[in-house]
């Protein structure tokens, strides 16, 4: 299976970092999330719906998930979030435009290292679930301007992501972006959701 849409990222004051999803094809139909890293790197979700938190969580690890009235909207060029106390508005600058469609050996083995060099961002990799994902990017904007404001407090300006945001196998660029992006995605069977679930325990005990 696939999505397809557009990841916008970007960290701001006081440590808060986003990762914004607008998907306009995937197997639940189309729509928007955030995974946001907060200063003290809690790592939340917020969905507009049951099924497309279970759908995202089935895939990326969380602390905390919010479900609620969340507005995503881009093109590509821009991105708006509105809902859950969150408002962000990011704009991009000039097109960088890629292929749409590659076969997937190519993302896994020719394209990592130049998205790596270029972006700091890992093409194919295996979620903390046990999902293979290969991100296929077709095209990214560095953001240019924007704000963002949580319960109606400003947080500024975009600014780079500075820490980790631990969310998945790749972190997004440290330089705030908006990336036009096709996903494949392959869940892992039971056995293996559950096999990593117990290297997740034994990681934490180990902690």
């Amino acid at each position: 299976m696939h999505v397809r849409g557009t990841i916008s990222s970007a960290g701001f004051n006081d440590g808060h970092r986003f990762v914004i999803g607008c998907w306009h094809e995937s197997p639940i139909g189309a729509f928007g999330d955030v995974m946001w890293a907060q200063p003290d790197d809690t790592r939340v979700l917020l969905a507009p719906s049951a099924q497309a938190a279970s759908f995202i969580t089935s895939i990326y690890a969380f602390d905390d998930v919010r479900i609620g009235p969340l507005a995503v909207e881009s093109d590509g060029r821009s991105t708006t979030v509105n809902g859950l106390g969150l408002a962000v508005h990011l704009n991009g600058g000039r097109l960088r435009p890629l292929p749409l469609r590659r076969p997937r050996f190519i993302t896994r083995y020719v394209e990592a290292p130049i998205a790596k060099a270029l972006m700091g961002v890992r093409t194919y990799g295996v979620s903390s679930t046990g999902a293979r994902e290969w991100y296929q990017s077709y095209g990214w904007r560095w953001v240019v301007s924007g704000h963002a404001a949580l319960n109606e407090r400003s947080l500024g300006a975009p600014r780079r992501i500075d820490r980790p945001i631990g969310v998945g196998f790749s972190e997004p660029p440290q330089r705030p972006s908006l990336v036009q992006v096709r996903v494949g995605i392959e869940l892992a069977s039971a056995p293996e959701r559950r096999s990593h679930d117990g290297d997740r325990q034994h990681q934490q005990r180990d902690a």
